[in-house]
Formats: structure tokens, sequence, C-alpha cells
């Protein structure tokens, strides 16, 4: 049975969250509304877009358990908030930032980026060690000025002990850098207990919102360690006074906001936020994380598969990966996309990603398919 929410077509098996989800039918609804009120009255409600801004902001601190409003910056995207770290600190040469070897583009490329300036970029492989931690604790020293890592690693589901990560920093003096793209909708995040100086995340993954928009969370110390590189009107102390002058820099989050918001994807994004909140995370977390485990576990019971990614791992994330023990990544993604089932072809083998609406049942019609692939048929 489908949930209200997600009147998914029953010609397709969607298990892609870890790449673009489907919006729950409140975001869509939200959209519709917004843009009739918009070609109706254009922007006479133009203080109620303001309060959904605000709504915003206060969902995304209680996603991440953040202290206050104020540390919750609305940006595009994760790239634009790890380009507002790697290009706000004030490096100095010689100085190293430790991440993983695992890293989707938008944590590798704006630090591989200032090695230009004599930043060395150190990349641990997570594999190499007793805990994926360990491995890059290892590459740190005196000169290592920021660890970046994503929480959950796209290509293998590996899910980081962020506590501990914290902790480690922190004792150090190492400002911890989260990519949380992978954690943020899915399972629980709190960027008080992890320590985290910076968090950023976009809206069009486990969060089911749309594209073009996401959270950029920092520490008020953290934060005053950032030059602005990007200058407008919204990122202003008095944000409305058009007449300010001379002007102050926003004390807040907001300083990272130069012009006008995205209000088509505030209204989207907050309707998708309100049904997370209202299911609580725990039970989202719950059921992505059963629903990772059934997958798991047929999988291993299929002689024709090899999962890839950690079934009984300390940490669990969403993220399911395997392949087929004779037949090509390529085949197989081609074969189940053309047959319905939404997924992706991601580092060593396929990668499904099942969200907590989605039912039992709806899994097996996807292992099912999984299961013809070995089939002389195909």
């Amino acid at each position: 049975m489908q949930h209200p929410e997600f009147p998914l077509s029953p010609t397709l098996i969607y298990l892609n969250h870890a790449a673009v989800s489907p919006w729950p039918l409140r975001a869509s609804q939200a959209v519709i509304d917004f843009a009739r009120q918009n070609c109706v009255y254009g922007s006479h409600f133009y203080g109620q877009w303001l309060e959904k801004e605000a709504d915003l902001r206060s969902q995304f601190k209680q996603l991440l358990n953040a202290p206050s409003d104020e540390d919750i910056a609305l940006v595009k995207n994760t790239s634009e908030a790890l380009s507002f770290v790697a290009y706000g600190l004030d490096w100095r040469t010689g100085q190293n930032i430790v991440t993983s070897n695992e890293e989707f583009p938008s944590n590798r490329i704006p630090w591989q980026s200032l090695t230009d300036q004599g930043i060395e970029l150190r990349e641990a492989d997570l594999k190499s060690s007793t805990t994926p931690e360990d491995a890059l604790f290892a590459l740190v020293d005196n000169q290592t000025r920021l660890l970046t890592i994503s929480s959950v690693q796209f290509a293998s589901g590996i899910r980081m002990d962020l506590d501990k990560i914290g902790e480690f920093c922190k004792k150090k003096g190492i400002l911890l850098c989260v990519d949380a793209i992978q954690s943020l909708g899915a399972v629980q995040f709190d960027v008080q207990s992890c320590q985290a100086d910076f968090v950023m995340a976009d809206g069009h993954k486990w969060l089911c919102g749309p594209e073009g928009l996401g959270v950029f969370y920092s520490t008020p110390a953290a934060r005053s360690q950032l030059r602005l590189t990007q200058y407008g009107w919204h990122m202003m102390k008095d944000t409305h006074n058009y007449e300010n002058k001379p002007w102050e820099i926003h004390p807040g989050a907001r300083r990272f906001e130069c012009g006008s918001p995205n209000m088509l994807g505030i209204h989207a994004l907050s309707a998708s936020l309100s049904l997370l909140l209202e299911t609580g995370m725990i039970n989202v977390e719950q059921r992505v994380l059963q629903n990772a485990d059934y997958l798991s576990v047929k999988i291993q019971e299929n002689p024709h598969l090899k999962l890839l990614s950690k079934a009984a791992s300390r940490l669990k994330s969403g993220i399911v990966v395997f392949k087929h023990k004779t037949l090509e990544n390529s085949f197989v993604y081609n074969h189940l996309q053309a047959n319905g089932l939404v997924c992706a072809m991601r580092g060593e083998g396929i990668r499904l990603s099942a969200h907590f609406y989605q039912t039992e049942e709806e899994l097996d019609r996807g292992l099912k398919l999984i299961s013809e692939l070995s089939s002389p048929a195909v």
C-alpha cells in the first residue's frame, strides 16, 4: 500500500533517494499554491513568505539540533557552503586538510583548488585501518587545520562515527566540516553531539525537497573565522532597511546569504521537512535502516549477487550497494532502469537507497526484478 504522501507511479520501484528523491504531495501542493498566489497577487503577501523562510530555518534547527536559528544559513547547495569554508579561512602555506579518498566531488574539488596556495589535501583510505575514523586520524599532524568528511559515503554507504571524530578534532584544535547530504532526512543528526564547526547539505536527497536549496550550519566561533566571499543586501544586519548607510554584516549565519532568497524552493522544502518532523526522525531512521537491512539480507541470500556495503557495520546508513557476480554493472543498471527500478551505478556496484515510507512489498518487487537477472531470458 502506497504512503499517501508519495503517489509514485506504479510502473516504478524508486530506490534512489541517495541521488534525487521524489517530493511528497504536500511539497508539490505548496509549490502550486505559491505559484497561484504569486500569479494572482504578486508580492502582496511577501510578509507571509518571510514567515515561511523563518519557519524553514527553525525546521533545520530541529533537524540538526542546532543551538539557534541564527546558526542556519539557507544556501544554493552543498558545494556553495563548502566553498564558503574553503575560501573563507585564512590559510597559511604548509597547512593541510584531511579527508577521505571516497568523497563526492563537492567535498573534494574545493579543497583541491587550494593546493596552488601551498595547502596539502590528504586523502585517507577508509579501509586501511581498524576503523574509518582511525584512518583519518593517522593523517593528522600539527599542520592540520581542518578535517572534512561526509557523514555517509555516497558510493559505499560507510557511515562515520561523527561523535568520535568531533572529540578528536576538539582535542587537537582542528576544525570539523561535515558534508551531511547522505544523513539529513535519513538518520538522526546532532551538531552539538558531534561538535561540528560546519555542516552542510542539499535538500533534494533524503530530505525529499527541490534541488537548488540547502542548509549551511556554523558555530559562532567558526563562522567568525570566515571572511566573506559574496556580498549583497540580504546579508546586512538590518536586512530590510534599504537606506542602511553605513551597513553592518549580519551577526548570524545569514551573512552567507548575499541576495534574494529562493522563495519557491523555501515553500517546497519547508513542506517536505514538515513531513519528516511530523513523522519524527527517530521513526524515520528506524524505517530507513530496517529497509536497508531487509535489502542487504535478501541480496546476501541470492547466490548470484555480492553485497558490497557492510550489512553488520556498527553504524548503518540507508545505502545498500551490490554487484552481480558474473554480469557487468552497466548491464545490470541498464536492465533495472529499463524495467522501472530507479537506482544508481556508484563506486564498485549498484546502489539502492529506500526511504522510510516504503514497504517490504515494494522492496520485494525490486528484489524480484534483480533476481530475474540470473534467468536465461535476460
